[in-house]
């Protein structure tokens, strides 16, 4: 380890050992911020499967659009899981004060995680109608209440809440329901419901098939007005957001693409390109996230009191010797995490065909 924190170098300014001119907490941010993403994209999809479940009325239909995301689901929230891991262990302070600030919203997220997991295992457990209807209301419910409160979380993070000195929250856990966070809730909702509805069109034939397309042009259109309200939101109350890209005109290149992301999907669902549409919503969700990790850097939680005890990534991280051990442990790891989540999406790609194993 000395020997590749003397080869990497250090960042006079920060203390910090750097890797091709990159600090270890800024290449932290980008690992922590990379796994958030693929958690977005990976679990979005299935979350706005979820989201759509009541919608389908027959018990074969919403047995096909189960185990459409049956095979993947509880794969794709293990990166929520490494994502919690790599927060807490490169910035333990932002972990800190995030997870105390937002002790009743995350409360609620793991409630629903938990009821959304057994509304899926127990499904299929009896045969009667009764019992089938309630998991599937609870699996809907829970699905669209994580959408939203992950929108919820990310709109208090960009708008900022009140700190002290210590960093130390000192608001009421009703502020985090501001018009700002639940209108970036109800937009993370409408994201995941088109991404899940690509999803279910690649997964689904024939009179299901159909349905999925007319609500997957439902969703599209709610997203865009969403996130066109989402936008202007930000960009006329919450100006301090678009000041680095004010700074560096260049930077403007990643919301730009990432408009051009979203009007190719409704271009490739039109033509039924459903892979093409897919590949640009993830693109979409990626792109979107990118866009936030630059309005917040080299801050990671924003103060809103207005005394100046915004907490950066250098406040936040861990020391250098950990994070340069982390880093290596991330380097092995991460291309195997990868390589997993790949094989199992290979293996279990294709249209949905149900057998005596099914859900």
């Amino acid at each position: 380890m000395a020997v590749i924190l003397t080869s990497c170098g250090t960042d006079a300014d920060s203390g910090y050992s750097t890797i091709a001119g990159i600090d270890y907490p800024t290449l932290w941010f980008l690992v922590v911020g990379a796994v958030f993403t693929g958690y977005a994209i990976l679990d979005g999809f299935d979350l706005g499967a979820g989201a759509w479940h009541l919608f389908f009325r027959k018990e074969e239909s919403r047995r096909i659009a189960l185990n459409a995301v049956g095979p993947v689901w509880d794969g794709n929230e293990v990166w929520l899981v490494i994502g919690g891991g790599t927060l807490f262990a490169g910035f333990p302070v932002v972990y800190g004060t995030l997870f105390s600030a937002m002790y009743i919203p995350f409360m609620l997220f793991l409630f629903a995680l938990i009821f959304r997991a057994i509304s899926i295992e127990f499904r299929s457990k009896e045969p009667m109608r009764w019992w089938r209807q309630t998991w599937d209301v609870a699996y809907s419910v829970s699905s669209i209440l994580l959408a939203v409160l992950l929108g919820v979380v990310l709109g208090n993070v960009l708008l900022g809440m009140p700190l002290d000195a210590q960093h130390e929250f000192t608001g009421s856990w009703l502020s985090f329901l501001n018009p700002y966070a639940l209108l970036v809730g109800l937009t993370s909702l409408a994201l995941f419901m088109m991404h899940g509805a690509i999803y279910l069109s690649m997964k689904t034939q024939g009179r299901l098939f159909v349905k999925v397309n007319v609500l997957l042009k439902r969703a599209i259109i709610a997203f865009v007005i969403l996130f066109i309200l989402t936008t202007l939101y930000t960009l006329l109350y919450i100006p301090h957001l678009s000041d680095d890209f004010k700074g560096n005109a260049a930077l403007f290149i990643v919301p730009t693409l990432a408009v051009l992301s979203i009007a190719n999907v409704p271009r490739h669902a039109s033509k039924q390109q459903y892979k093409r549409a897919f590949l640009f919503s993830s693109i979409t969700v990626g792109l979107l996230l990118i866009t936030v990790a630059i309005e917040l850097y080299p801050t990671v939680l924003l103060d809103s009191s207005g005394m100046g005890n915004n907490i950066s990534v250098y406040d936040a991280a861990a020391s250098d010797k950990s994070l340069g051990i982390m880093l290596l442990f991330v380097a092995i790891g991460g291309p195997l995490a990868v390589s997993y989540t790949a094989f199992v999406y290979k293996t279990f790609w294709g249209k949905v065909e149900m057998d005596e194993f099914s859900y």
